[in-house]
């Protein structure tokens, strides 16, 4: 049963893993030269980098799953880490290794800086939020629901606004609530303590996942047509004809503001929020006392402490950064941490369409499609979440068992 994937990102891998593994005869196209799409790896001046820093945590269980599938171990693969929110005035919060809910009960009742009248009433808001799913009783921005819960302290500048950007790309005065809660969900509120725990890879993205998983597909005789762009999808007798090409079914796990050109009616009409990584190194050698601190009060938000002597510096969503060139964005993050002795060296990695913007009452489509041999896969179609490889993981896999579902009877 022949079965094309167009888009070698993380969701068509997952996508190619499952076909594969059940048995198809898989296709890959992939635009670019390498897999792994808007995660992958990158070298840059002797340093093996990333085409973007992203921040996973232990929620991610079917990306794992996946690592394991094709050979790579999470275990040896990721610094894991109970998670710890710290910033530049002075705030903790660390969560102990503890099982859930006891881990986040002490994080949030020992975090420094916030009353302890405003930890009980936070304590009491997430346990109202647990007994009713996560479901809120409709569309509303984070600070709006914020808001209206009365989260107006200390938790909300430190904690909730922060984690609302690095989730969802996109500051809480814009961004969907119910996509957050149902982040918390997953992390914060999930009943497995692991789920919390922050994952730094050891290695670039592409050693990560798109390496070892296109090895393991070559293996099992998928085909993978690197820097092969596909122009056109059109309706065949029992299947889809790709540039001419005919597959018993197909799935389209492209960018969505590309899925138009090749498949009209699932054509979306997102906005999008960029992305900017800037890496810097500095003499002599500095060593945070946790990789990942925030930063409030300027243009960046994150800094991840790479190892191999980098620093990236992640500025996530619409802002006055988007002004500045690669070198004065670099200089004005140096004056802004007030980090001592920089190099020359830094490395600026922007993405204009990072993520779709999360906001509230959002449509997410259906992966099915109008013809019943295509499918859509990508994280805007796993609408249970925000823009996270995660999301794009799930959706490839339910795409891809969707598809073998066409397979004809015996």
């Amino acid at each position: 049963m022949k079965i094309a994937v167009i888009g070698g990102g993380w969701a068509g891998i997952a996508a190619a893993v499952e076909l594969t593994a059940a048995g198809a005869e898989t296709t890959l196209f992939e635009a670019g030269r390498v897999l792994g799409g808007r995660a992958r790896g990158v070298e840059i001046e002797g340093h093996k980098l990333d085409n973007g820093q992203h921040i996973m945590l232990g929620a991610y269980r079917d990306t794992m799953a996946l690592m394991r599938r094709v050979g790579a171990d999470p275990d040896q693969l990721f610094d894991r880490r109970p998670l710890q929110v710290i910033d530049n005035t002075g705030f903790l919060l660390a969560l102990p290794r503890l099982p859930a809910p006891l881990n986040v009960a002490w994080g949030l009742l020992s975090a420094s800086g916030v009353s302890l009248g405003e930890k009980l009433r936070t304590a009491l808001w997430m346990d109202g939020i647990k007994r009713r799913g996560f479901k809120l009783p409709g569309e509303t921005t984070v600070a709006q629901w914020l808001d209206a819960a009365g989260q107006t302290g200390a938790l909300r500048r430190h904690l909730w606004e922060p984690l609302c950007l690095a989730a969802l790309n996109i500051p809480a005065e814009r961004a969907s609530a119910q996509l957050f809660a149902n982040v918390l969900r997953d992390s914060l509120g999930s009943s497995r303590r692991e789920d919390t725990d922050l994952l730094l890879p050891r290695v670039d993205l592409g050693q990560l996942l798109p390496e070892p998983a296109g090895q393991w597909l070559q293996a099992h005789h998928a085909q993978i047509r690197l820097s092969t762009r596909v122009s056109q999808i059109t309706e065949a007798e029992n299947g889809i004809a790709i540039d001419g090409e005919t597959f018993a079914a197909a799935i389209i796990a492209t960018a969505p503001q590309h899925v138009g050109a090749l498949w009209p009616a699932a054509a979306t009409d997102y906005a999008y929020e960029p992305i900017a990584t800037v890496y810097r190194n500095f003499e002599p050698k500095m060593k945070s006392s946790f990789p990942l601190s925030n930063r409030l009060g300027g243009h960046c938000q994150w800094v991840v402490d790479r190892g191999q002597d980098v620093l990236a510096c992640v500025l996530s969503g619409h802002g006055d950064w988007e002004k500045l060139n690669d070198v004065a964005l670099a200089a004005a993050l140096d004056e802004e941490l007030g980090w001592p002795n920089p190099t020359g060296w830094h490395k600026v990695i922007r993405e204009k369409r990072a993520t779709f913007a999360a906001i509230p009452g959002l449509h997410r489509p259906d992966f099915k499609t109008s013809n019943p041999h295509l499918f859509l896969a990508g994280d805007y179609t796993w609408a249970d979440y925000p823009a996270t490889l995660e999301g794009a993981v799930r959706s490839g896999r339910r795409a891809g068992q969707w598809a073998m579902a066409m397979r004809p009877a015996d």
